[in-house]
């Protein structure tokens, strides 16, 4: 129940960070999570991963229906995805997914030393 807990609210805490600063805060709502919800590193990572993998796959789909697909396309056919909009969306939320379960990771171990010092 808390890997789920950590991955709602850390996709909730990432999105609404993202109305007021910049991309970085998904890293520091991951950690702010990952300290608060108390889980091994491994978990950590793995919930900061997936709900902010969920939160930037939904967040780009929505804004690449609004506008017709048409400026994901150009960019997926400037990289070497072959024009592919939908490996171009998964390769945005992969690499959001990465940073955040780095910062859920350094969260859970931080919490985790703090007990031992």
């Amino acid at each position: 129940m808390k890997f789920i807990t950590a991955i709602v609210l850390t996709a909730l805490l990432g999105f609404a960070g993202g109305l007021w600063f910049g991309w970085w805060i998904i890293a520091v709502a991951a950690f702010i999570i990952a300290l608060v919800v108390h889980q091994r590193a491994g978990k950590a990572f793995l919930s900061g991963f997936l709900g902010i993998f969920l939160l930037w796959a939904i967040l780009a789909v929505w804004i690449d229906m609004k506008n017709e697909h048409n400026l994901s396309k150009r960019i997926a056919e400037v990289l070497p995805l072959g024009g592919s909009s939908v490996l171009l969306i998964l390769i945005t939320a992969f690499i959001g997914a990465l940073v955040g379960g780095f910062g859920a990771m350094t969260g859970s171990y931080l919490r985790s030393n703090r007990r031992y010092n």
